[in-house]
C-alpha cells in the first residue's frame, strides 16, 4: 500500500499523545504504522522505539533514573546508539525529532551509568537549543523531552563536585517552565513524572547546597525549589501521597523535611523572608505572619507522611526520624511563642493554638515510639508553657522514672541506649522542673522541688566525670580529662543550672519551712548553691536569675553590704552583642531583664537608709530604655475627635507605631514595672510626706491602666463623666477640692489652717503625663529640691521611715535617729560558734545567727567604712548579729569584671487563660488601691481612704463570687492553686486589715481590733492583722485602751477631731502595785523571776489606770455591772496578754515573719509585760538588727513574691 501523508499525521499525533500518557504498550503499534506511511521519518520511529524500550527496561513509569545499572544486553545498546546517532546526524527537516532523538540517546547512556557519555550528547545550552522552536507550535513530547534534558544533564554535572552550581543553574533556567505548564500539557501523566523526577532532585541539590553554604538562604529564590514542589503536590487536588516516586528515588517525605528545615533554618537565624515564587502576597499579612502559614503547611505534610509511614517499634528499635523531628517543632515552637515573637506575626490563635498544635504532634509521635525521653521532655515544656501543670509534672515524673532506670540499666550492662537522653539534657530537665514548681507552685510544690533539687544533687556528685565530692567547698568539682563515652561530658552551663536550681529549691524551702530553728542553714546551703552556679569555671558568673535571687536571699538575711555589691555586679556588666537573644528573648531582652534588679538595689539603698540614691535607682530602671517611648510606645497629645482616634486604631501601622514595649510584655514583666513605681511612691512618702505621696496615687493608677488596661470595675460611688473609673481621690495638698473632686464622693471640707499649712509647707506636686491613663505614664515622679530651705534633715528621714512602715504607731522608731550615720559591723567574736537555736517554753524558734563564714565573702582590699550604731553591753548568746557580716569585703574574686551578661532561658513563656490573667490582675489591682488607702490613712484623708479599701473590696467580692460560681473546683478561697500567688482569704485579710488601721488612725481601738479580727478568721498568719491586734491586745493588758462605753453617748460632736483634752487638768490617781501576778498565764517564769511595777510602764494620764478606783480589789467581789465599770477586767487582761504573746510567737516562727521586725518588737514587748525582761532583751537587740536592715517596701514585692525571674 502506497504511504498515506493523511494517515501518517494521524499516527504521529497518536505517537506523541500515547508518550505523553506513557501509554508505552500502544507504541510499538504506531511505530509500524508511521514506518508503512512516512518511511522517511526514521528518526523519530527509531527514537519512540528506543524510548519504549528503556521505559519497559526500568519501571512502568517511564522516569528511567538508574538505581542500579541496566544490563547493556537487555536494550541492545550496541546496535541502538550507532543507528540513533546515525539518524541524528541525518535528520535535517524536522528540527523537533532531532532534539527528541538526543534526548533519548543521552536517556540511554544515563540509564547505563555512562554519566559522561549522557552529558555529551546533550546541547551546552538548553535554552538556546529550546528558544529555536516556535513556541506556538511546540509539541507536548518536545516539551516533556526538554524537560527530561534538564534531568538528565544536571543529574549528570551533579555528580562532581565542581560542577554543581552549573547542575542548579540547568535547574534555575528549566523551573519556570515547570511551574507555568500548558492547560493540555499538565494532564499528561509523563509531565508530572518528569516533574516530579525535576523537583526532587533539584530540591535534594538545593538542600545540599545551602547545607554547604554554597547558596544562601538570604536569596530572594532559595525556596524556589520547595514552593514549586508543594505547588505541584497542591495542584494534585488531593492529599499528599507517600512512598517513591521512582525507583531509586528518596523518599517524597525527604523532599518535605528539607523544605521544613529550609524554612526552620531561616526562622532561628531570623533571616529576611524570602519572596521568590511565593505566588499571591498580600501587604495586609507581614513576613513573620506568611513564614508562620509556610512553616505550618511543610509541617503538617511531613508530619502526615512519617506518622503514616512508620510503624510502631519493637523494644530494641528506635525511631530517630520520628524523634528528630519532635525536636525540630519543639525548638521552632520555643521561637514562635518566645518573647521575639508578637501574637500579631502567629496569625488566629496566636501562641495557645501553636501550643496546642505542638501538643498533637507530640502525642501522634509517641503512638509511633516506645519510651521516647525526648517526646515526654517536650510534652513536660510545652504542658507547662499552656499552663497545664498538673499535665506537665505528669510528664515529667514519667521522664524521669524512664532516666532513672535506664541509666541503671546504662551503668549495669555498658551500653548505650540510643532513646535515652544523655546527662547534661537529664540535668537541664531536672532543673526546669524544679524552677518550674518554685516559680508557680506552693508548699507542696515546693517541697517536691527540694526533693528533686537534693535528687538533682545526688545525680551531681554520682557522675564519673567530677572527681571531688560534691560536698567540697570548692565552687566547683574538678572534670575528668579523660570522659567515658557512657557518661559524656556535660557542657558547663548545664552544670550552673543545676546548681541555681538546687539552690532555689533550698531558698523556697526556708521560707516554707516549719522547722524554725534550721532556717538559718537551710539558707546558708542555698547561698552554697548560688555561688558554685556563679563559679568563673562554669562561665555563668554574670547569670541575672542566680545574682537576682542570691542579693535577694542576702537582702532578706540583712547582709546588705554584699548583696549591694552583687546587685551592682549584675547591671555593671558587659552587654552582649548576641543578637540571638533578641529571637528567644524578644527587644531589649538585657534592659528588661534588669528592672528587677534595679527594684532589688532601690530596696537595699533604701534600707541603708540612702532614700536619694534609692530614688535614683527606680528611675534607673526606666532610663535604661533612654526613652519612655521606647517602653510605652509613642502617644499623640494633641486633641483629635472620636472618628479620627478609631480610624488611626484600625490602621495596623499607625497602631504598631503607638506600641511600646510593654505590649508585647508578659504581666511578670509589667508587674515588676508596677512594682518599681509603688516603690517610687513609697520613696516619695518618706521623703516628701504623705501629703506629696497621695498626688501620685493618680500616676500609680494611671500605669497600671496602660500595663493591664481598664478591667472595666466601676466605683462604688459614680464620679462625673469626665472623671477616669481608675482615677484616684484628687484631694492632696495644695489643690483646690471641690465637692465632687473624689471619685469617692467625700464632701467634707477640710479645716483651712490645715490647707493653709499643707499650702505653705508642703511643696504640690506638680502634674505629669501620667495623670492622664491615655498618656504615655512619666515614671520619674520625684522632683530635685535644691532649696536648702527645703530639705528635710535626716531625723526627719528617720522618722519617716517609721511613719510610712510602721501601722502599729505604739512605739518610736528603733532606728538612730541620726539616719545618715554609716552602721558598722559587729564586734562579736560568737559568729564562728555554731548556731544554736532561741529555746522558749522547750520549743525553739529561729533566731538567725552568723552562718556565712569569712569564707563565703572573702576580705578584699576594699573595706566597709561604718560605725556601729548600737553599742552593746553584753555579747548575745542567741541572737547573733546580722551586722557583723557588713565588715566583710563586698567585690566578689570569683566573679571577673570584664564578664560579659548572660541570661538563661530554662523555661518557656507561660501562656495563661484569660480568665486567669483577669484575677491575678484584680489581686494585683487591689494592693494598688490598698497602697493608696495607706497614703490617705497617713495623710489623714480618712473618707478618701475608706473610699479606696471599698474599691478594693469590691475587687475581692468579685473574686469571691467567681470562686463560689465555679463548678469544676479549680478555684478555691485559699489560692492554693498553681501560679495564684494570694487567694481571696489572704486578699479579704489585705482589705480587713487596712480597714483595722484606718480604725487605730480614727482613734477607734475597739473596731480595729474587730476588723483584724476578721482579717485573722479568712488568713489566720497576716502578718499585720497579728502585729497590729496584739499590740491593742497588749494595750488593753497594759490598760492603755478605756473599755467600750455601755451607754452611748446622745450627741456626737460634728467634727470629733476638733475636740481634745488637755491631759493636765485630769486628775492623777496613782496605781495600785498589786493586784495582779507577775507570773504569765501559759508561761515559764522570766529567768530573774522577778515581777515588774506598773509604774515603768510609763502610762499617760489619760489611762483608765489613772481613774480606776482606789479601793482594793476583793477576790469575791463580782463584776460590776457594764455601766459602772471602769476597767477591763483581769481575768480578760491576762488572757489578751497570753493570746498575744501566742500569736506573735507563732508568727515569727513562719518564713512569711521571720525578718518582721514589728512582729518581733511585739513579742518583746509580751516577754516584758510577763516579766520575761532578758528574753525581752534578746529579742529586743535582734529588732535593732532587723530594723538596720529593713527598706521601704517588704522583700517580697520582688520577684512576684519569690526567688525565680
Amino acid at each position: 500500500m502506497a504511504p498515506d501523508p493523511t494517515k501518517a499525521a494521524h499516527y504521529i499525533k497518536a505517537l506523541d499523545e500515547a508518550r505523553c500518557d506513557g501509554n508505552w504498550s500502544a507504541v510499538p503499534e504506531f511505530v509500524r504504522k508511521i514506518r508503512k506511511h512516512a518511511p522517511d521519518r526514521t528518526c523519530l520511529s527509531l527514537t519512540a522505539e528506543t524510548e519504549c524500550a528503556i521505559a519497559k527496561a526500568t519501571d512502568h513509569s517511564g522516569a528511567g533514573r538508574p538505581s542500579n545499572a541496566i544490563n547493556a544486553k537487555d536494550l541492545d545498546a550496541t546496535n541502538v546508539l550507532p543507528k540513533l546517532q546515525a539518524a541524528i546526524d541525518g535528520e535535517t527537516r524536522f528540527p523537533e525529532e532531532r532534539f527528541q532523538a538526543q534526548v533519548c540517546a543521552a536517556l540511554l547512556h544515563w540509564v547505563l551509568w555512562e554519566f559522561e557519555q549522557a552529558a555529551a550528547k546533550l546541547p551546552n545550552n538548553l535554552e538556546q537549543e529550546i528558544a529555536q522552536f516556535d513556541p506556538d507550535k511546540i509539541s507536548e513530547w518536545t516539551s516533556i523531552s526538554a524537560l527530561k534534558a534538564a534531568v538528565v544533564k544536571a543529574n549528570c554535572l551533579s555528580r562532581s563536585d565542581d560542577e554543581t552550581p552549573a547542575a542548579l543553574a540547568i535547574f534555575d533556567a528549566t523551573l519556570p517552565s515547570v511551574t507555568t505548564p500548558s492547560s493540555t500539557r499538565g494532564a499528561h501523566k509523563q509531565f508530572r513524572v518528569w516533574s516530579e523526577l525535576f523537583l526532587t532532585d533539584y530540591c535534594i541539590l538545593q538542600s545540599e547546597a545551602l547545607r554547604s553554604n554554597e547558596r544562601s538562604l538570604e536569596d530572594s529564590n532559595s525556596l524556589a525549589c520547595f514552593r514549586s514542589w508543594a505547588q505541584y503536590w497542591e495542584a494534585m487536588s488531593g492529599p499528599v501521597t507517600g512512598g517513591y516516586g521512582y525507583r531509586g528515588s528518596v523518599p517524597r517525605r525527604q523532599i518535605w523535611l528539607e523544605y521544613y528545615l529550609a524554612l526552620t533554618t531561616i526562622l532561628e537565624l531570623d533571616l529576611p523572608y524570602p519572596t521568590g515564587y511565593l505566588g499571591k502576597v498580600t501587604n495586609e499579612i507581614s513576613a513573620r505572619h506568611q513564614l508562620r502559614i509556610e512553616l505550618k503547611k511543610a509541617e503538617a505534610a511531613y508530619e502526615a507522611l512519617l506518622i503514616s509511614e512508620t510503624s510502631f517499634p519493637r523494644a530494641d528499635e528506635t525511631r530517630e526520624e520520628v524523634e528528630s523531628f519532635v525536636r525540630a517543632v519543639t525548638r521552632n515552637w520555643s521561637i514562635l511563642c518566645g518573647r521575639g515573637w508578637n501574637e500579631q506575626d502567629l496569625g488566629q490563635g496566636g501562641r495557645e493554638s501553636i501550643s496546642r498544635g505542638v501538643l498533637d504532634t507530640l502525642y501522634a509521635a509517641a503512638t509511633k515510639t516506645y519510651h521516647s525521653t525526648a517526646i515526654l521532655r517536650c510534652l513536660f515544656t510545652v504542658h507547662l508553657a499552656v499552663a497545664e501543670f498538673d499535665l506537665a509534672f505528669k510528664a515529667f515524673y514519667s521522664y524521669l522514672d524512664l532516666v532513672r532506670h535506664g541509666k541503671a540499666r546504662v551503668d549495669k550492662t555498658g551500653h548505650i541506649e540510643a532513646n535515652l537522653d544523655d546527662d547534661g539534657t537529664v540535668l537541664e530537665t531536672m532543673s526546669q522542673c524544679i524552677l518550674a514548681m518554685c516559680r508557680y507552685g506552693g508548699r507542696e510544690a515546693i517541697e517536691k522541688a527540694r526533693d528533686i533539687g537534693n535528687e538533682l544533687e545526688d545525680w551531681l556528685s554520682r557522675l564519673p566525670q567530677l572527681k571531688n565530692s560534691i560536698e567540697n567547698e570548692n565552687t566547683v568539682p574538678e572534670e575528668e580529662e579523660e570522659v567515658s563515652i557512657i557518661h559524656p561530658k556535660i557542657k558547663p552551663h548545664l552544670i550552673a543550672l543545676s546548681w541555681q536550681a538546687i539552690g532555689l529549691s533550698q531558698a523556697h524551702w526556708s521560707r516554707i519551712t516549719y522547722d524554725a530553728a534550721s532556717r538559718t542553714e537551710i539558707q546558708t546551703r542555698a547561698i552554697r548553691c548560688l555561688r558554685k552556679s556563679l563559679s568563673p569555671e562554669l562561665g555563668r558568673t554574670r547569670d541575672v536569675r542566680s545574682l537576682f535571687a542570691l542579693g535577694l536571699l542576702l537582702a532578706e538575711r540583712r547582709d546588705l553590704t554584699p548583696a549591694i555589691e552583687i546587685v551592682k555586679t549584675a547591671l555593671i556588666s558587659n552587654k552582649s552583642a548576641d543578637e540571638d537573644y533578641g529571637l528567644y528573648h524578644g527587644p531589649y531582652w538585657q534592659e528588661r531583664s534588669l528592672v528587677p534588679l534595679w527594684h532589688l538595689l532601690a530596696l537595699l539603698l533604701s534600707a541603708r537608709q540612702d532614700f536619694h540614691m534609692a530614688v535614683k535607682a527606680c528611675e534607673g530602671a526606666f532610663e535604661q530604655f533612654r526613652d519612655t517611648s521606647v517602653l510605652f510606645g509613642r502617644q499623640d497629645v494633641h486633641f483629635k475627635s472620636e472618628h479620627l482616634n478609631d480610624a488611626e486604631a484600625r490602621d495596623e501601622k499607625v497602631a504598631n507605631e503607638r506600641k511600646g514595649l510593654v505590649d508585647d510584655m508578659d504581666d511578670t514583666e509589667r508587674e515588676s514595672i508596677l512594682e518599681v513605681k509603688m516603690t517610687q511612691l513609697a520613696l516619695v512618702e518618706l521623703l516628701e510626706g504623705p501629703d506629696v505621696a497621695v498626688n501620685g496615687s493618680s500616676e500609680l493608677l494611671s500605669l497600671f491602666t496602660r500595663l493591664f488596661g481598664n478591667l472595666e470595675t466601676k466605683p462604688t460611688m459614680q464620679p462625673p463623666k469626665t472623671v477616669d473609673t481608675m482615677m484616684p481621690p484628687k484631694s492632696s495638698a495644695g489643690t483646690l477640692r471641690s465637692i465632687r473632686g473624689s471619685i469617692f464622693g467625700s464632701q467634707r471640707a477640710r479645716r483651712a489652717s490645715i490647707a493653709e499649712t499643707e499650702k505653705t509647707t508642703t511643696p504640690s506636686r506638680p502634674q505629669t503625663t501620667q495623670t492622664s491613663a491615655s498618656i504615655a505614664p512619666t515614671i520619674q515622679v520625684t522632683q530635685e529640691n535644691g532649696s536648702p530651705s527645703e530639705k528635710r534633715s535626716s531625723r526627719r528621714l528617720s522618722s519617716l521611715t517609721r511613719r510610712g512602715r510602721s501601722e502599729s504607731g505604739k512605739r518610736h522608731s528603733l532606728r538612730n535617729s541620726s539616719g545618715g550615720r554609716k552602721r558598722a559591723a559587729s564586734t562579736s567574736s560568737a559568729g564562728t560558734n555554731p548556731h544554736v537555736p532561741t529555746v522558749v517554753d522547750g520549743e525553739p524558734y529561729f533566731t538567725p545567727g552568723d552562718e556565712l563564714q569569712q569564707s563565703e565573702f572573702p576580705l578584699g582590699n576594699r573595706q566597709a567604712s561604718t560605725a556601729s550604731s548600737v553599742s552593746r553591753g553584753r555579747s548575745l548568746h542567741h541572737l547573733e548579729s546580722y551586722a557583723s557580716q557588713k565588715s566583710r569585703s563586698t567585690n566578689f574574686s570569683e566573679t571577673s569584671a570584664s564578664a560579659t551578661y548572660t541570661i538563661s532561658n530554662p523555661l518557656p513563656l507561660i501562656h495563661f487563660s484569660h480568665e486567669h490573667e483577669r484575677r491575678q490582675r484584680n489581686a494585683l489591682l487591689v494592693k494598688v488601691w490598698l497602697m493608696i488607702a495607706g497614703f490617705y490613712r497617713r495623710a489623714h484623708m480618712f473618707e478618701d481612704s475608706k473610699g479606696a479599701i471599698s474599691e478594693a473590696q469590691k475587687l475581692v467580692g468579685i473574686l469571691e463570687a467567681e470562686v463560689q460560681r465555679d463548678t469544676t473546683g479549680s478555684l478555691s478561697l485559699k489560692g492554693n492553686g498553681w501560679a495564684e500567688r494570694k487567694g481571696v482569704d489572704e486578699l479579704l485579710g489585705d482589705v480587713w486589715a487596712e480597714l483595722g488601721n484606718l480604725s487605730l488612725a480614727k482613734g477607734a481601738p475597739y473596731l480595729a481590733r474587730s476588723d483584724f479580727e476578721s482579717a485573722l478568721t479568712h488568713f489566720p498568719d497576716h502578718p499585720t492583722a497579728v502585729v497590729s491586734l496584739s499590740n491593742i491586745l497588749l494595750d488593753i493588758y497594759t490598760e492603755k485602751i478605756l473599755p467600750p462605753s455601755a451607754v452611748p453617748s446622745l450627741e456626737v460632736p460634728e467634727n470629733i477631731s476638733s475636740l481634745s483634752l488637755q491631759t493636765q487638768d485630769l486628775p492623777r490617781i496613782a496605781v495600785p502595785q498589786h493586784g495582779l501576778p507577775s507570773q504569765p498565764l501559759g508561761l515559764g517564769s522570766s529567768a530573774s523571776g522577778s515581777g515588774f511595777s506598773k509604774t515603768k510602764l510609763n502610762h499617760s494620764s489619760t489611762t483608765a489606770s489613772s481613774i480606776q478606783s482606789e479601793e482594793k480589789p476583793q477576790s469575791d467581789e463580782k463584776l460590776p455591772a457594764p455601766y459602772k465599770a471602769t476597767s477591763v477586767p483581769k481575768i480578760d487582761r491576762l488572757a489578751s496578754r497570753d493570746r498575744a504573746y501566742g500569736l506573735l510567737s507563732s508568727l515569727t516562727k513562719l518564713g512569711s515573719a521571720w525578718n518582721n521586725s514589728e512582729a518581733w518588737f511585739a513579742l518583746a514587748r509580751a516577754h516584758e509585760e510577763s516579766g520575761q525582761v532578758d528574753k525581752a532583751k534578746e529579742v529586743l537587740w535582734w529588732c535593732v538588727e532587723l530594723e538596720e536592715g529593713t527598706g521601704v517596701r517588704e522583700w517580697q514585692c520582688l520577684g512576684s513574691g519569690g526567688y525565680v525571674l
